[in-house]
Formats: C-alpha cells, sequence, structure tokens
C-alpha cells in the first residue's frame, strides 16, 4: 500500500490529509467519498510516522498473533465443530456455538472474522485464507477437501486427529526430556554457586600460602574471577548472540538448512528429530491420499508438517520424481531419507495397489522407533550426565584438597 497526501478547499478554509491506497486513482476515490471538499493535488508520500505508531498499536493490542494458535485450544474447538456439523447443524450455527465455547482469544478472533465472512457469501476455505500463518497449510487444504467432497465434518474430524497425535508426540517428548533437564539446570546453578561463593573462601588461604598452586585449582580461580568480573558481560553477549542467530536463521535459508542439517547430527536429539518429521510426514501423506487428494497435492500438504528445513529440501524430491515420469518409490529412493527396507515397502504397495497398507506399517516403523528413544531417553542421556557431574566433583575436589594435601606435607 502506498500514502497520498491531499490537499483540499473547504470554503475558504484549505486542508490537508493522509489516505491509504494502492494507486493515485483509488486514493482521488476515496477521498470523494469523503465529501470533505474540493481536492487542489494531491501527492505521494512516505507512511506517516503517527500512522506507524497506530498500526504498532493495533499488531500488539489485536487478539490475532503472527503464530500459530495452540494446539490443545484449536483441537478442542475442531472436535466441537465437527460433532455439531455430524449432528445436521447448519455452519455457522456451529461456528458461533463453537466460537463462544473456546477460551482462545485468538480462535474466537479468527473464527468471528471467518463467520462474518461466511455469512457475507464466501466459503469456509476463502474465508481461512487470511489466517494461513495462524492455522496452517494443513488446515487449510483440509477445509478445502471437506468443501469440494462434501464431507467436510469428516475431514474436520481427519484434521483433528492428526493434529492431536502432532501434540501427543510433542508432549511425550517434553514428558521425556523433563527430567533430564531438570538435572542440568540443578547442576549448573550448583556449580555456579560453588564458583561464586565457595571457591573464593579458599582464594586467599592459598594465596598467603605462597605456594605453586595445581592446575585444577588455577582453573577454579579462573573460573571465578571470569564470572565475577565478566559476568554480566558474558550474559549480555550470550543474549545479543542468542537474538542475532535466531534473526538470521530466520531470514537465511542456507544458514537455516545448515543448521537443520547439523541438528540431526547431535546425540539423541537428531533421531528424534528425523523420527519425528518423517513419521509426521508419512502419516499424513497416507490420510490424504486415502481421503483422495492427488498424490502430488498430498505429498506438498504433508510437507508443509515437517519443521525441519532440511528434511523438507529432501523430501521435494519425490513429487519433482513424480512429474518428471518416475514411480513413489523412485521418488522416496531419490530423497535419500529412507533405508532399505521403507522403500520396499513402497515399491512393494505401488506395484500391488496397496500403497495405503504400507504406507500405515511404515508409519507404525518410525512411530515405534520415536517411542523408544523417547521412552528410553533418560537411560540414554544418563551416562553424560553421570560423566558431567563426576567430572565436576573431580576438579571441585581436585581444585581444593590438592593444594591442602600439599601444605600438610609441606607442614609434616
Amino acid at each position: 500500500m502506498k500514502f497520498f497526501r491531499v490537499r483540499y478547499k473547504q470554503g475558504s478554509r484549505r486542508f490537508a490529509l493522509i489516505l491509504e491506497a494502492a494507486h493515485k486513482a483509488e486514493a482521488i476515490k476515496k477521498f470523494r467519498d469523503k465529501a470533505v471538499g474540493v481536492p487542489l493535488n494531491i501527492t505521494e508520500v512516505s507512511e506517516p510516522f503517527s500512522m506507524k505508531i497506530n498500526r504498532f498499536k493495533k499488531r500488539f493490542s489485536s487478539p490475532i498473533k503472527n503464530r500459530r494458535l495452540k494446539d490443545e485450544h484449536y483441537i478442542a474447538f475442531l472436535d466441537q465443530l465437527s460433532t455439531m456439523l455430524d449432528a445436521g447443524m447448519p455452519l455457522n450455527t456451529c461456528l458461533a456455538d463453537s466460537i463462544s465455547d473456546t477460551p482462545d482469544p485468538m480462535i474466537r478472533a479468527i473464527f468471528t472474522e471467518v463467520l462474518r465472512d461466511i455469512e457475507s457469501g464466501l466459503s469456509l476455505s476463502r474465508s481461512v485464507v487470511n489466517y494461513q500463518r495462524q492455522l496452517g497449510t494443513l488446515s487449510l487444504s483440509m477445509f478445502e477437501l471437506g468443501e469440494q467432497t462434501g464431507t467436510l465434518s469428516n475431514a474436520i474430524t481427519k484434521l483433528s486427529t492428526i493434529l492431536q497425535q502432532i501434540y501427543d508426540n510433542r508432549q511425550k517428548l517434553k514428558k521425556a526430556t523433563r527430567y533430564p533437564l531438570f538435572i542440568i539446570v540443578a547442576m549448573s546453578i550448583a556449580f555456579t554457586v560453588v564458583i561464586t561463593f565457595v571457591v573464593p573462601q579458599f582464594q586467599s588461604f592459598f594465596e598467603q600460602s605462597g605456594m605453586e598452586l595445581p592446575f585444577p585449582t588455577k582453573l577454579l580461580l579462573w573460573t571465578e574471577h571470569a564470572i565475577r568480573t565478566y559476568g554480566p558481560y558474558i550474559v549480555t553477549g550470550a543474549i545479543i548472540l542468542s537474538v542475532s542467530f535466531s534473526m538470521a536463521y530466520a531470514r537465511n535459508l542456507a544458514l537455516r538448512l545448515k543448521t537443520d542439517q547439523y541438528f540431526l547430527r547431535i546425540y539423541i536429539v537428531g533421531k528424534v528429530t528425523y523420527y519425528a518429521m518423517i513419521g509426521r510426514f508419512i502419516y499424513l501423506f497416507n490420510i490424504l491420499t486415502d481421503a483422495g487428494i492427488p498424490m502430488i497435492d498430498a505429498l506438498e500438504i504433508a510437507m508443509g508438517v515437517v519443521d525441519n528445513s532440511y528434511i523438507k529440501q529432501e523430501l521435494r524430491k519425490i513429487p519433482v520424481a513424480i512429474e518428471d515420469g518416475r514411480s513413489l518409490a523412485q521418488g522416496f529412493n531419490e530423497s535419500g531419507q529412507f533405508e532399505g527396507m521403507v522403500l520396499q515397502m513402497i515399491k512393494a504397495g505401488e506395484s500391488s495397489g496397496s500403497l495405503g497398507t504400507m504406507l500405515g506399517k511404515v508409519n507404525r516403523v518410525y512411530n515405534n522407533r520415536y517411542d523408544y528413544i523417547v521412552d528410553n531417553v533418560a537411560a540414554l542421556i544418563e551416562p553424560i550426565l553421570i560423566a558431567a557431574i563426576a567430572g565436576f566433583v573431580l576438579v571441585l575436589a581436585l581444585g581444593i584438597f590438592l593444594p591442602m594435601w600439599s601444605m600438610v606435607d609441606i607442614a609434616g
């Protein structure tokens, strides 16, 4: 949008106002609709500072934010909506009742606008297009599928089921990592407290002894000095670095691809991410093809729920292969994201006409692997935590007790 300053005359007095429009002709039309006076001239200007302030105020005060909806509230909203549609109630009535029952202000604001569009004659799939960022491409595709096939309630039920599985997997991972994270946080706090309050008590004692301090003791003293002297700068630098990297990650595709590719190599984290993304992709692709969506469209929609940009980039080779005339199994092979057993299952399902059955089995394979790692994540991380605790205690003990033992030997 552009901004135009219109100078106009009202009686013997002259005034000016700023209008927002796509082009000069639209600005003139808007001015004439206001009927406030006789236009003298119109010029394009930059956005006034007052309008910028108002736009920012509106953005922060609006309940519709530039982020995804909360899964649990959105799933409950979809469940209620599909149940009411199954009962044969009109869509606008179902939406109105579901909106009034949801506790999420963002869902309420979005679907209030959607309901207003529907009552003015738009379809559901057309009215939700403006909220792709909040709802996701999957929701838009399922709404459109339901309207095209005349089974909107069934499509919304499937959408709710898909989102519920994704949400359950995320919650399962959070629950599994809660104990290791607690241990890591507790260790960090203990280390900071010991370095900040315990080590300084021995520093003057060691300095008065005049002896050559062992390396563990020097390491503790150096660490204490760095935290005490440069602690605020270290924290500030870490925050700035984190924010800068997050901004660069969001804007720079090459950096995002490299980071996500490296992320897949991290112990445990990489496998959990891979199994979650691939399992989610296979599950959604299977449901969409069973619902009658064309294969290439189903692949594109299924890739929309893959958060890892590197995996998504590799998966894009599958629809490209199909468009070039190759088989689905060849596309899966070219992506490089699937092992031989999975490729053989896809090939067998494609050649025998039982692709849906094979995709279901492949999905169970990845779900079982994901569940195994998540259920045993504490046991898998435990050796690392034990080694870290042992190293911390060893350095602390050697740093404090080695000089004392040396002093005892000298005194003896």
